[in-house]
């Protein structure tokens, strides 16, 4: 899953992507770097952002989705919490909500979902919006992470979300601190009792920076060791910000282990 920023506050790419035309640019550029899936975002989470007004988020999306549409042929996943930015984006053409609540922040959300049969990411958090990163420390972190999943999951299901479209995210640096954050990377075969397709998102985040050189180049290797590590523990699904190198890892990862042949 390759990720494309279209903010002016992005903590990995300095809103590099908030101009229209070059957002587009690097969307297809992802896609010819080997991204399977493109996830585009309206709103930086990063520590310390604040959240922009509904409208804003869609007049940054939405256009850029639309001008997309048949340019691309890998889906387009739509990196929101807000139910009306998901019903614009799927209608513009994005198929997959990637939601950073696990359907916490907005109860309309799982409805939009359903009627459009999308796919979802439901990624583990904690707090609220403002809160998403002032959390304490957990007590029993895989034990937490995992029960909230599955709240998440029940709540999808419920809504009538069928089981095949649903893909979950432990949340990393999300209400983390850096070791709890090693401690999911660790354990990441953890999840598998819970059954669903497993996403994992390490990229450039700042606990990489905090094991070494806290660099462009630190995080870039950094993130290698990331996805390596989920990988090879069961992760189905990574989101990176430099999918070229990651692509290439990736396909040597499964070719070592699988027997998959190079794409």
């Amino acid at each position: 899953m390759g990720i494309l920023n279209v903010t002016p506050d992005s903590f990995s790419d300095g809103g590099q992507f908030f101009d229209r035309v070059k957002a587009i640019d690097r969307a297809l550029q992802i896609e010819n770097e080997g991204a399977d899936v493109l996830d585009i975002g309206g709103e930086s989470s990063r520590p310390g952002s604040t959240p922009v007004s509904e409208d804003e988020e869609l007049r940054r999306v939405v256009s850029t989705i639309e001008a997309l549409r048949g340019k691309t042929r890998i889906p387009i996943s739509i990196d929101t919490y807000r139910s009306r930015v998901a019903r614009e984006a799927l209608q513009a053409g994005a198929e997959v909500v990637n939601d950073i609540s696990g359907f916490r922040f907005d109860p309309a959300l799982p409805g939009v979902v359903r009627e459009f049969g999308a796919g979802v990411v439901l990624m583990h958090s904690r707090g609220d919006r403002e809160t998403l990163h002032l959390q304490a420390p957990m007590a029993s972190p895989m034990q937490e992470i995992a029960v909230g999943l599955q709240q998440s999951i029940d709540h999808a299901v419920q809504a009538g979300i069928v089981r095949e479209s649903i893909v979950i995210d432990p949340g990393i640096g999300f209400g983390k601190r850096a070791e709890e954050s090693l401690l999911v990377l660790r354990n990441v075969d953890a999840f598998r009792p819970l059954q669903y397709p497993l996403l994992i998102g390490a990229s450039r985040k700042s606990f990489i920076g905090r094991i070494g050189l806290d660099s462009p180049e630190g995080r870039l290797w950094g993130t290698a060791g990331a996805v390596a590590a989920a990988v090879l523990k069961g992760a189905h699904i990574v989101r990176v910000h430099d999918v070229r190198q990651m692509r290439t890892l990736v396909d040597v990862i499964d070719a070592i282990m699988e027997g998959n042949e190079a794409r």
